[in-house]
């Protein structure tokens, strides 16, 4: 998007911190921001026990709006998860069990209020599931009453259906339903807490514009929508994806070392953006921090790393992991606060040590653990193996109990066997 000279100072900042792709009524969503408080949601569908990094930006999204004086919601997609949103997916996601959602929903509620106050004042956040209306709605009842607003013309326009077209990848009727009912959603909340405003990623920008339409047609009011743009980093890569899988959120999915460690590892050139999109630290502090080279920029990285983890997992648990990952990576000594995986003491001493790496997760198979130590990466209480196929041996366990495994200068595991 080209840049705007916003009045309001959620737009101001939204657009210098690099969160805005697209806007609907840039001028009038303005005029809002700047006059009175503006009530906007994000959808997150449970899908899995907790959410990842690549949803972040979208919590962060809420944030900065509660930030700067409006009022943010959190739409749990209890309903929606029911049939899964098809946007540039090749395939039909599982349906889950009402149980299964519900658990997730436990699951994924903890993380937001990390990020968000929680409230009955008018700016205030407040928790949502779309399950309490979606479910009610008869099926004629629901075509009767939405389906007459949109047209099957302009539903394949849209590149997330249009793109699984192209590629000829089966789209069933009722993922077909996803965005119709994502705009029942939007109507629902503006009728309900006075909502105008819908926000998420760029994928999401025709299911949005779906929204705001409904509600400008059906009851002749003000809605607005905005999308951020998908995030890859420096080299190219998604957002949140690395080898070991998903970078999750809840601390029982994820360790805040392993967290603090995602961060750490940040290519160099996404640092002062990721500060920007994903920490409270101010634009002269980034501004200072991107500028640094050499040995300096890895003060920046682990500056960002302690941000991120202290706004998920608290300042002590950010304290911990920095120390830890300084003890084992700049000192050589082991910490209580590296990630530790137990393991049957038979199938650790007298078991090759490719096996026993993929076993304690740092690799995927047993093969690419053999390769990792052909290339001098794969190493045993900090001393290099070269041969994947050493077999373990008692000695090889510490006074602690445990054998310190190391894959690369950046992923370090204990394991204790048990």
């Amino acid at each position: 998007m080209t840049e705007t000279a916003f009045k309001s100072e959620f737009l101001r900042t939204m657009q210098a911190r690099g969160y805005i792709h697209q806007v609907t009524h840039p001028a009038e969503l303005d005029a809002a921001a700047a006059s009175g408080v503006v009530t906007g949601y994000i959808g997150f569908d449970a899908t899995a026990p907790s959410l990842h990094v690549g949803h972040l930006i979208q919590i962060m999204l809420l944030r900065r709006l509660q930030q700067a004086g409006h009022k943010p919601i959190v739409l749990m997609g209890g309903g929606t998860t029911k049939v899964g949103d098809p946007s540039f997916k090749d395939t039909q996601r599982p349906l889950l069990t009402d149980e299964r959602i519900a658990e997730n929903i436990a699951g994924i509620r903890g993380v937001f209020e990390k990020f968000l106050t929680f409230g009955d004042g008018p700016t205030d956040a407040i928790m949502l599931d779309n399950d309490e209306w979606l479910s009610k709605l008869g099926y004629l009842e629901f075509l009767r009453e939405y389906g007459t607003h949109f047209t099957v013309n302009r539903m394949l326009s849209f590149d997330s259906v249009k793109l699984r077209l192209e590629r000829e990848q089966p789209l069933t009727f009722l993922e077909f339903n996803y965005m119709l009912m994502q705009a029942t959603d939007f109507l629902e909340l503006n009728r309900r807490a006075d909502c105008v405003l819908q926000m998420g990623g760029s994928d999401q920008w025709g299911n949005i514009v779906n929204g705001v339409e409904l509600i400008r047609r059906v009851d002749q009011k003000p809605a607005f929508g905005l999308t951020t743009p998908l995030l890859s980093t420096a080299s190219g890569q998604k957002m949140g994806k690395t080898v070991g899988g998903a970078v999750w959120l809840n601390a029982d999915q994820l360790s805040p070392y392993d967290y603090w460690q995602y961060w750490r590892n940040t290519e160099d050139g996404d640092v002062g953006r990721f500060m920007r999109l994903f920490t409270d630290l101010s634009d002269e502090d980034i501004a200072r921090w991107e500028a640094l080279e050499g040995a300096g920029i890895n003060e920046a990285k682990k500056t960002l790393a302690d941000a991120a983890t202290t706004m998920l997992h608290g300042a002590e648990a950010a304290h911990a992991a920095r120390a830890a990952a300084e003890a084992a990576f700049e000192q050589g000594r082991l910490s209580e606060d590296l990630p530790t995986v137990e393991l049957p003491r038979d199938e650790v001493v007298g078991a090759m040590i490719a096996a026993v790496t993929t076993r304690a997760g740092l690799t995927q198979s047993n093969g690419e653990a053999r390769r990792l130590a052909q290339g001098g990466g794969l190493r045993l209480n900090d001393e290099a193996i070269k041969d994947g196929a050493r077999v373990l041996e008692a000695g090889d366990i510490n006074p602690d109990g445990v054998l310190k495994l190391a894959a690369g200068k950046k992923k370090i595991v204990l394991v204790r066997p048990v």
